[in-house]
């Protein structure tokens, strides 16, 4: 029986990885799940699960959970409830834990993932703010702990299952030329620029394909979300920038690709469902059942590929560049976005304009290598505070016919 622990069971990938789980009561049993505050949807998985822990990193949120499942006459369910930070650092290297699904969104996942990578946990890495951030002192967690770590995002697991079968992540794989790492293009890929630029929150969170949560759904509208992923691919497979290449594929069915150098592509392919390399990452080496539904190409009929425009989503850009730049880069790149993602949420920026912040960021914010995981935390709030300084002194948020045009695009 395998132990499971969810950080950040109350998202998308949270629950995707529950719903697998609870498919195989026979092979996992459920330990522990973490959030950050969502009291009310953490109370109700702990009724359905009944999980030994769980934990709220928002310590306020873990006395509120406390106070509701008592209300509701949950003394009975024997899970303990742990607050702060820590309770999640606690809960991803218990004994009892052989994976830890690692799904906390932003630099609010990065110490809990470095815990459980020094508990030589099979790690199943879906913050990719974890690798960004902080990817050599990750790697040499994992390497330090013994862990295992299977990477989760769809387009890293597809990587990994199209790479030899006994490469290690972090190794160098022999014989590969390029890795072709697919994008949808978001919900913009067929607007103008000007069009763009007028684009609401709401529209900028309209993923065609994918359903995700509000931040990783603008990322992946500004194609940043492809930037993280290219530099995540990086560190995960041992390859230089020059060597991971983005391209857009608007059906989202094959996940990415591996050009070896014989000349063979290997892609894997799938319904755009995360419960597929979650199954994957949970069952391997054996494969399992996911429940997502199978792929009918007949059905699929094509699929499409195109160079991602530079012009109209210079995120991608960015994050090439602080790819190549390697340090600290990715950190400061890292946090600047999450500032300027959340404005754009809040409406005190315009679509384009987190890219300018961005920008604006990097070109202000020293480098450096990754010494500790104090240099990374130094960088992270450095950056962050200069892209909050550049959000205030940006333009006037959307007015109400900017909003309507960016509706009739």
């Amino acid at each position: 029986m395998i132990g499971v622990a969810v950080l950040g069971s109350t998202g998308s990938i949270g629950e995707s990885t529950l719903d697998v789980v609870a498919r195989h009561p026979d092979r996992f049993r459920l330990v522990a799940i973490g959030a950050n505050r969502n009291v009310t949807k953490l109370a109700e998985q702990i009724a359905r699960h009944r999980p030994a822990y769980a934990a709220l990193a928002d310590e306020t949120a873990a006395a509120e959970l406390r106070d509701l499942l008592a209300q509701r006459g949950a003394a009975a369910v024997p899970t303990r409830i742990l607050a702060g930070a820590g309770g999640l650092t606690e809960i991803a290297a218990l004994a009892e834990v052989d994976a830890v699904m690692a799904a906390i969104v932003g630099a609010a996942g990065l110490r809990s993932t470095l815990a459980a990578a020094r508990a030589g946990k099979r790690l199943l890495l879906a913050n990719k703010e974890s690798l960004v951030m902080a990817g050599p002192l990750l790697m040499e967690a994992v390497r330090a702990g013994g862990a295992t770590l299977l990477p989760i995002d769809s387009e890293h697991n597809a990587i990994f299952q199209c790479m030899p079968h006994n490469l290690r992540v972090g190794e160098v794989p022999p014989g590969v030329r390029r890795v072709l790492l697919t994008a949808s293009g978001g919900p913009f890929r067929d607007w103008t620029r000007e069009a763009i630029a007028t684009a609401t929150p709401e529209q900028a969170c309209a993923h065609p394909n994918w359903v995700m949560g509000r931040k990783i759904s603008v990322d992946s509208a500004t194609l940043m979300n492809k930037g993280l992923e290219l530099i995540e691919a990086c560190l995960l497979f041992g390859l230089p920038p020059q060597q991971v290449e983005v391209v857009v594929h608007p059906q989202s069915i094959v996940h990415s690709a591996v050009e070896y150098q014989d000349g063979s592509v290997l892609a894997q392919l799938g319904s755009p469902d995360m419960r597929t390399p979650i199954a994957h990452a949970l069952g391997w080496p054996d494969r399992i059942d996911s429940g997502v539904s199978f792929l009918d190409l007949v059905r699929t009929a094509r699929l499409d590929f195109r160079a991602p425009d530079a012009e109209k989503f210079r995120c991608l850009a960015l994050a090439q560049a602080a790819a190549q730049a390697g340090g600290l880069a990715p950190a400061i790149l890292n946090a600047a976005n999450e500032i300027a993602v959340q404005a754009f949420l809040d409406r005190q920026l315009n679509f384009l304009e987190i890219a300018t912040v961005i920008e604006a960021v990097v070109a202000r914010t020293g480098g450096g290598i990754v010494g500790s995981l104090e240099d990374v935390l130094a960088a992270d709030a450095e950056s962050r505070q200069r892209a909050r300084e550049r959000v205030l002194g940006s333009r006037s948020p959307l007015t109400k016919s900017e909003a309507a045009r960016g509706a009739r695009a």
